[in-house]
C-alpha cells in the first residue's frame, strides 16, 4: 500500500495507549463537524460573494474525508470554496465550551516564516464556529497575525497564536441556523461515544482471555473455524497490536459467515474482525471484491434491522438498547472501509458511493439519538 505524499502518518507518540479503532474515533469527532458544516458555509459565502457563482467541497475531493488507514491526515485545507474565477481555503474550526481565555490557532494553517517573521498565508479565510454561543466568524489569517500572542498550548504541546477571548469573541455573529447544526453534531458525537462503548464492554467480557495469553505465536498462526472463536482472536491480536500470519485466509473464512438471517451481534463481529483483518492486508483483485460485497450486504442486514423509533433490532433475545449498540457500530466499520476502498482501491470500488457525512446510514439520526438518550 503506498502512502500518499500529500499526507502526514501519525506518529507513535500520536496514538499512543490507543488501539487502531480509538485513534479513528477520535479523529472522527471534528470529522463530524466538518463534514456537517459544509453546507452552511457554502451559504455564508453565497451571502458574502452575492451574484456570484459560489460552491464549496470538503478538501481533497468526495474521495477523500477525514482520515485514512492508519491514522493519516492530509496536509490540505478543511475546504475549498470556488467563488467565480477565485479559489480560497478554508480552515474550519469550533468551541464546545463558553469558559476559554484563549482561542487558538495552529502556526502551520496560518503563516509561513520568512526569516524571524511569520507572514499570513494568502487566499485563505478561517470558519470558526462558536457551538456555545451559537455564533460565528469568518476572518483571514493576518487577523489572527495582528490579534493573536506568539505562545504555547500545552494541550497541543505546539506554539501557536492565541487570541484572547475579550477580543477574539467581539467578532461573533449569532446566527439562526446553527441551532440545527449544532445539535446534528451533538447528536452524532453522542452515538459515536455509545457506540463505541462495546469496545470498552468486550474488553471487559474477554478481561480473562486476554490476561491468559502466553503463546503469541501460536494465536498468530491457528485460522478460527466458528465465529466466536475469530471475533475473540481478533479482538485480542487487535488489543496487542499482532497481525495474523494468514490474514487474507482468515477473511475468505470470515465472510462465509454472512447471511441474511445474521442477528445484529453477528453483524457487529463479522464487521469488526473484517475491518481489522482488512486493515492488515492489501487484497488482491478477487479478494478485495469480496470484500467489497461482503460490506454491501452487512450494511443492507442491518438497514433491514431499522425500526420507526430510530432502534435496530434482529432477535427477541438481545434488548433493543444492545441491539442498536451493535447496529451503530457496525455502520461506522462499514462506512470507514467504504470510504478507505474509495482511497486505496478506486478502480475496484468505483461502483461505491463516496460517504459524505459520517453517519449518513442511519436511517433517521434524530429519532436514534432521541431512543438511545431516552433508554440510558
Amino acid at each position: 500500500m503506498k502512502k500518499d505524499p500529500k499526507t502526514t502518518y501519525a506518529q507513535s507518540s500520536d496514538i499512543k495507549s490507543r488501539t487502531y479503532l480509538e485513534y479513528r474515533r477520535d479523529m472522527k469527532r471534528k470529522a463530524i463537524a466538518e463534514l456537517e458544516a459544509k453546507d452552511w458555509i457554502e451559504e455564508k459565502f453565497k451571502e458574502m460573494y452575492p451574484g456570484k457563482e459560489v460552491s464549496v467541497r470538503k478538501s481533497g475531493g468526495d474521495a477523500f474525508l477525514w482520515f485514512l488507514r492508519k491514522g493519516g491526515v492530509t496536509r490540505e485545507p478543511d475546504y475549498v470554496a470556488e467563488i467565480g474565477k477565485e479559489t480560497l481555503e478554508i480552515e474550519f474550526q469550533y468551541a464546545g465550551r463558553e469558559d476559554l481565555n484563549f482561542y487558538d490557532f495552529k502556526i502551520s494553517k496560518i503563516a509561513k516564516k520568512v526569516g524571524d517573521k511569520h507572514c499570513p498565508i494568502k487566499n485563505k479565510l478561517f470558519a470558526y464556529i462558536h457551538k456555545p454561543l451559537l455564533k460565528y466568524a469568518i476572518f483571514k489569517p493576518d487577523w489572527i497575525v495582528k490579534n493573536g500572542q506568539y505562545g504555547m498550548v500545552e494541550a497541543w504541546r505546539s506554539y501557536a497564536f492565541r487570541v484572547p477571548a475579550e477580543r477574539f469573541e467581539k467578532i461573533l455573529v449569532p446566527d439562526k441556523g446553527l441551532a440545527p447544526l449544532c445539535k446534528l453534531i451533538d447528536f452524532k458525537n453522542f452515538i459515536l461515544e455509545f457506540q463505541h462503548e462495546l469496545l470498552a464492554l468486550t474488553r471487559q467480557e474477554l478481561s480473562h482471555l486476554l490476561q491468559g495469553v502466553v503463546d503469541k505465536e501460536q494465536l498468530v498462526r491457528i485460522t478460527p473455524r466458528d465465529l466466536e472463536s475469530f471475533f475473540r482472536v481478533c479482538f485480542i491480536l487487535d488489543s496487542m497490536d499482532e497481525v495474523p500470519e494468514n490474514a487474507a485466509l482468515w477473511i475468505v473464512y470470515l465472510i462465509s459467515f454472512i447471511g441474511r438471517e445474521n442477528t445484529l451481534e453477528e453483524v457487529f463481529k463479522i464487521t469488526y474482525c473484517l475491518d481489522f483483518l482488512y486493515s492488515k492486508v492489501d487484497p488482491k483483485e478477487n479478494e478485495l471484491k469480496q470484500v467489497l460485497e461482503a460490506i454491501g450486504l452487512l450494511l443492507a442486514r442491518v438497514k433491514d434491522c431499522s425500526r420507526n423509533a430510530g432502534s435496530y433490532t434482529s432477535s427477541p433475545k438481545v434488548s433493543p438498547l444492545e441491539e442498536t449498540r451493535y447496529a451503530l457500530f457496525a455502520i461506522n466499520l462499514l462506512e470507514d472501509m467504504t470510504q478507505d476502498a474509495i482511497f486505496y482501491y478506486p478502480d475496484a470500488a468505483k461502483n461505491l458511493s463516496p460517504i459524505k457525512k459520517i453517519y449518513e446510514n442511519i436511517g433517521d439520526v434524530r429519532k436514534t439519538y432521541r431512543f438511545i438518550s431516552k433508554a440510558t
